[in-house]
C-alpha cells in the first residue's frame, strides 16, 4: 500500500477543519507536517486533492470523490479496533457519563444498570462548559445524552433516542406571559435567557435571536433566572412540569407555530476511538433500546 492511514485522517481531518493549520493544531503537529503528508498522499495516489490557488485550500473533483472513500476506510479501522476492544470482559469499576436531557427521561436503563452492575459506580456530569459532544472527545465521558445538533465530529456515532419538547416560557408575571400571541418581533425585542451550548446550535434556533440575551450554562440556572422574571427562555418540558401545573410558569403561544410543539431528538453518543469496557457497552446497547418521549399538547406521544 503506498500511502498510511494516517494520511488518510490527515486528509480527513483538514477538510474538516477547513485548513492545514486548523487540522495541525487538532493533531498536535507542525503545519508542514501535515501539508507533506497531504503532497506525499497526492503523489501516492496521483491526483491533487486540493486546489492551493486560494488562502483556504478547497477540494478538487478528484478530491471529492476520493473523500468518500478515504472516510470509508477510516469508518472500517474504527470499527476493527471496536470490535477488537470488545473482546476483553473486564467489568470497569467506574462509568463517566454526560447527560444534558431530563434525567427523568433515562431513569429506567439507568435502574436496570444498577441492578446488572451493582458494584459499577457512574459519574453522571452536566456540560457547565460546552456541549456532550466536546466532552466525549476530550475522553472526559464514555457515553453521552444530548439534544440531537448537526454535523457531528467523524469520531463520534450517535442513534436517536427519541424526541422531546422544548417550550418556550416566561414568569406568569413577565410582559410576554400576558399576550395570547407572540410574535417573533415580541421574543426578539426581550430578554432571552439561553443555555449557552446550544445557542444557534438547535434546529430552527435561528428563529429565537434577540437584541438582549443572558447566557447561562445550565438549565437550573435558566429556570430560577426565570422564575425571577428576568426574561423568557426556552426549556425542556419535562424539567419545568410543576411550575407549569402552578401557573408560575406560561408557556408562550408562538404565532408561527399555534398548533405544533418544538420537538427536538435526543441521540445517544459515543466516541468510536475510545474503547468499551463490558458494563459500557451493556448501557450503550440498553440506551439504544430505550425509547425517549412524552405526550405533545394533543396527547400524543412525541415518539412512536
Amino acid at each position: 500500500m503506498r500511502y498510511s492511514l494516517e494520511q488518510l485522517q490527515m486528509f480527513a481531518l483538514v477538510v474538516e477543519t477547513g485548513s492545514f493549520s486548523a487540522a495541525a493544531r487538532r493533531l498536535g503537529k507542525t503545519q508542514s507536517t501535515v501539508s507533506m503528508a497531504i503532497a506525499n498522499l497526492e503523489i501516492d495516489l496521483g491526483v491533487m486533492l486540493f486546489d492551493r490557488t486560494s488562502r483556504t485550500p478547497t477540494l478538487t473533483e478528484a478530491g471529492r470523490k476520493l473523500l468518500n472513500e478515504a472516510a470509508s476506510v477510516l469508518e472500517r479501522c474504527l470499527e476493527l479496533e471496536a470490535h477488537a476492544d470488545s473482546l476483553s470482559e473486564a467489568i470497569e469499576p467506574s462509568l463517566t457519563l454526560a447527560i444534558e436531557v431530563p434525567y427523568t427521561a433515562l431513569t429506567a436503563p439507568l435502574a436496570e444498570f444498577a441492578e446488572h452492575f451493582p458494584y459499577v459506580d457512574l459519574d453522571i456530569r452536566h456540560p457547565m462548559h460546552g456541549d456532550v459532544s466536546e466532552l466525549m472527545l476530550a475522553g472526559e465521558a464514555v457515553l453521552g445524552v444530548a439534544f440531537s445538533q448537526p454535523g457531528y465530529p467523524r469520531e463520534l456515532g450517535f442513534a436517536q433516542l427519541g424526541k422531546l419538547i422544548l417550550a418556550h416560557v416566561a414568569h406568569r408575571d413577565h410582559p410576554l406571559a400576558q399576550q395570547a400571541i407572540v410574535r417573533f418581533t415580541d421574543l426578539h425585542s426581550a430578554r432571552y435567557l439561553v443555555f449557552r451550548a446550544h445557542q444557534r446550535k438547535l434546529p430552527s434556533s435561528e428563529y429565537l435571536e434577540a437584541t438582549r440575551c443572558w447566557q447561562a450554562e445550565s438549565y437550573l440556572a435558566l429556570l430560577e433566572m426565570t422564575r425571577s422574571g428576568l426574561g423568557w427562555s426556552t426549556l425542556p418540558r419535562r424539567l419545568i412540569e410543576r411550575e407549569l401545573a402552578s401557573d408560575e410558569l406560561v408557556e408562550l403561544q408562538l404565532e408561527a407555530y399555534p398548533h405544533t410543539d418544538w420537538l427536538v431528538g435526543v441521540d445517544l453518543l459515543w466516541c468510536k476511538t475510545q474503547p468499551l469496557g463490558k458494563a459500557a457497552r451493556w448501557l450503550k446497547e440498553r440506551l439504544t433500546r430505550h425509547k425517549v418521549y412524552e405526550l405533545d399538547r394533543n396527547g400524543h406521544p412525541t415518539t412512536l
